[in-house]
């Protein structure tokens, strides 16, 4: 007999009552919270993993805060997360997760993978890291092993994150140059980072050196075909 999934109700909502508290069921069924902002692929993918015995879908998120509050919630063994959803990235929630619930392990199915998204994702801690072409059952199989401590990299993109070398950006210069990407002016940038303007200046000038652009929005480009910001 298939175990469904529980209700849209369940797992979208405030975790309230016996799943807010409930760790992995007795009977050995691995917990899961999907996130994507993408809600026709969310709830395929729930749907599907309904279909497998040992697999429950407790809580499902479409966008970043929204992921970490629902895995505080519903405290599940493994979350499946999207690598781009509004208001932080899959690998900052995955981040935020490891530190709230250190036993949830967490995996990034993404549609947009980069070399840099994939090592920011392996210095995060993430275990799983695949692109969305990949197969329901196929998923099913990987968030079994994830469950059980091992760890699954698509071998293109592996591949591709090895030929690609480090990002030569500092920390700061990645942060400058992602609050530089809506275009906005020095002078912003500068209050936004609690920076001098002329600080900010010389950290972007650097970055542009770096990648060999012609302009910082060039730089940004660059850097985000990349993954390194």
């Amino acid at each position: 007999m298939t175990r469904r999934s529980e209700g849209p109700a369940e797992r979208g909502g405030t975790g309230t009552g016996d799943a807010a508290d409930r760790g992995a069921d007795s009977g050995g069924t691995i917990r899961v919270l999907l996130a994507d902002d993408e809600h026709l692929i969310r709830g395929a993918v729930a749907a599907l993993l309904a279909l497998e015995e040992d697999l429950t879908v407790v809580a499902e998120a479409a966008g970043g805060p929204e992921a970490v509050a629902m895995a505080k919630a519903h405290r599940p063994d493994v979350a499946v997360l999207d690598l781009q959803m509004p208001g932080a990235d899959g690998v900052a929630v995955a981040t935020a997760i490891r530190a709230e619930l250190p036993a949830c392990r967490t995996m990034i199915v993404t549609g947009h993978g980069r070399p840099g998204h994939l090592k920011r994702a392996l210095a995060a801690g993430v275990r799983g890291f695949m692109p969305k072409t990949v197969s329901a059952q196929r998923l099913a199989e990987i968030i079994r092993s994830v469950h059980a401590g091992q760890r699954f990299v698509d071998p293109d993109l592996a591949a591709d994150a090895i030929s690609s070398g480090d990002s030569p950006l500092t920390t700061r210069e990645a942060e400058l140059l992602e609050l530089a990407a809506d275009g906005a002016p020095i002078a912003e940038i500068a209050e936004r980072a609690a920076l001098a303007a002329g600080t900010v200046r010389n950290y972007l000038s650097s970055a542009v050196a770096k990648l060999q652009a012609d302009n910082r929005h060039a730089a940004v480009r660059i850097a985000r075909e990349n993954g390194w910001i």
